[in-house]
């Protein structure tokens, strides 16, 4: 895939992405395929764009993807470009893709900026550039019908999600561990990423937003803009191309879920 280092690895080392050729590949996927593009931030030089495509019917659902917020975890960025060049953001719904949150990252594979800062931990406080930059554009936007952050685990062994449903709405989690379980194992343990499970494959926190000291961006996202928002987990230590194809399965399933339309 044009934009990835060639040092890439596919089993338990990091693989760095060059974000500038990432992000010329997906912003030309995107304009060929009706989005339009609004930076929300710039990184040494470089501009970070959110990409929208509202549905012509304004009852539709409204969808919002982003990744590529840890630079250790490149498979998300990788999945959200196949989910876009293979067509999958149609006249379905509303769309609001956000591919690149941390660049520096990125490109050197390290999960943190370059001041050495999660910044999955600063939706509260807004101390980074490309935290405070994503909020504020996402101030400007709708609420969502539901919402996708597409991360990595480096010590998981399966795929897991994270699942907030405040409202209880019909879950989506059992049709994306279906799918997601047909590529890589799930995550089974009574514990996942030091949690107690729900079920296999599912953390379902009881999240208060304002017990949270740091937030991360789903937490931001189910206190302002959605009551339905999944965190999508695929183990690092699997090869590249199983991961991203086990992300695209699970988005997949849970948008049609979503739509209503048969597996």
């Amino acid at each position: 895939m044009k934009g990835w280092s060639t040092t890439e690895r596919v089993s338990g080392v990091k693989a760095p992405l060059d974000p500038q050729a990432f992000l010329a590949r997906f912003l030309e996927a995107a304009r060929l395929r009706g989005f339009r593009a609004e930076n929300f931030a710039c990184v040494d030089g470089l501009d970070l764009p959110a990409l929208t495509k509202p549905a012509a019917d304004t009852e539709a659902p409204r969808v919002y993807i982003s990744t590529g917020i840890h630079g250790d975890e490149p498979a998300g960025p990788a999945a959200l470009l196949e989910l876009l060049e293979s067509g999958e953001f149609d006249d379905r719904a509303g769309w609001w893709l956000v591919p690149v949150i941390n660049p520096v990252g990125l490109a050197r594979g390290t999960r943190d900026d370059t001041g050495g800062r999660d910044l999955n931990r600063d939706f509260k406080d807004l101390r980074t550039p490309e935290v405070a930059g994503l909020v504020a554009w996402l101030r400007r936007q709708p609420e969502f019908t539901a919402c996708w952050c597409l991360h990595e685990d480096w010590e998981a062994k399966g795929f897991y999600l994270y699942e907030l449903n405040p409202d209880n709405r019909p879950t989506l989690a059992p049709a994306m561990l279906a799918a997601a379980g047909k590529l890589m194992p799930i995550e089974a343990g009574e514990m996942i990423d030091g949690r107690l499970s729900a079920a296999p494959g599912i953390i379902r926190p009881v999240n208060d937003p304002l017990e949270r000291v740091d937030w991360p961006e789903a937490i931001y996202l189910r206190a302002h803009h959605t009551s339905l928002s999944y965190t999508l987990e695929t183990p690092s230590g699997l090869p590249l191309g199983q991961r991203v194809a086990a992300l695209c399965a699970a988005v997949r399933a849970g948008l049609a879920c979503l739509f209503g339309q048969p597996l």
